[in-house]
């Protein structure tokens, strides 16, 4: 059962790192297989094509770090997610534009975070990631409401004001010095956000303060400081503002999305970290059969770049 409020004796341990085991290197898995959750399809441009989508730089993103991928749909049983988050390895939030309380995308990603953090109690592994919406999805989680505000940083890249917490995170313990140098100097990130959480109002929420350490900032176009790249205390959790899946998939002229060598270094190291960290997991599918019917090699990406942001994209 998850751990509530009314358990404050246990609340102690919630942020102490001591507190729970650890994987060790002998369960390492080989064959990590990370789910993204399929976004709710509210672009007018790509409705007739689906009801759900992925967008096939998010797949391409994670299997280049070495992993497989199964496509999470939306409005699916509680007990069917149950029963994938047992079979997967860890999971993705991508960004879009939902609602971050009341869409199916939000409730299903609930179901995911929260057992996450359950089974993390007993020694279980289990990553998440959010990107874009996924971060902001994520702090709205934790918190237990939205205390997101506008953040309008649309169609820019961006170095990343990198904190104090940057150089002792797990997110970037393996990243090369000069790649750390240019992700605070090199415009590396992409963004694309209307909305975002306010460093200041991130600091003043003892939720948020307590679960997460805040590895960078940036300032959107109108002068406020807002979080861009956070990650676990304890739990495996992590997320970033900006979209790291686009530097080396993503190809419209018109968009920020950077191509430099040093925008490519940082989006494999990205992907490697999380897909490592998959690899901490042992969770697996019942059998062979039921694995190979859950990969997405069974859905095939739609070219939509003559008129969309994206290059390819998987409906669902």
């Amino acid at each position: 059962m998850l751990i509530s409020a009314a358990a404050p004796f246990l609340l102690g341990l919630l942020y102490s790192s001591a507190a729970f085991p650890k994987p060790g290197t002998e369960r390492i898995n080989e064959r990590p297989i990370i789910g993204i959750l399929t976004q709710e399809n509210t672009d007018e441009t790509l409705k007739p094509f689906g009801k759900a989508y992925i967008p096939a730089s998010y797949v391409k993103y994670l299997e280049s770090a070495g992993c497989r991928v199964a496509p999470i749909r939306l409005t699916l049983p509680e007990s069917e997610y149950e029963k994938l988050f047992y079979s997967i390895n860890g999971i993705l939030f991508p960004g879009g534009a939902v609602d971050l309380q009341k869409s199916n995308f939000a409730k299903a990603a609930k179901i995911f975070y929260r057992l996450a953090l359950q089974v993390f109690h007993i020694g279980d592994y289990f990553p998440v990631w959010g990107t874009c919406l996924g971060l902001q999805l994520l702090t709205v989680l934790t918190a237990g409401e939205n205390l997101l505000s506008d953040a309008l940083a649309e169609n820019v890249s961006l170095p990343l004001n990198l904190t104090d917490d940057a150089a002792s995170s797990r997110m970037f313990s393996d990243f090369p010095p000069d790649l750390l140098k240019a992700m605070s100097q090199e415009k590396l990130t992409a963004n694309f956000h209307h909305y975002g959480i306010g460093s200041q109002v991130f600091k003043a929420n003892a939720k948020l303060r307590e679960f997460y350490s805040v590895l960078s900032t940036n300032t959107d176009s109108l002068g406020k400081e807002y979080v861009s790249t956070i990650e676990g205390k304890v739990y495996p959790m992590y997320a970033v503002q900006w979209h790291p899946e686009v530097n080396r998939f993503e190809w419209e002229k018109d968009l920020a999305y950077p191509h430099s060598r040093n925008a490519v270094h940082l989006a494999s190291f990205m992907a490697d970290f999380f897909v490592n960290e998959a690899r901490k997991s042992t969770h697996s599918f019942s059998s062979p059969e039921e694995e190979e019917m859950a990969l997405i090699y069974h859905h095939h990406p739609m070219y939509v770049g003559n008129f969309s942001s994206y290059e390819q994209v998987y409906f669902f």
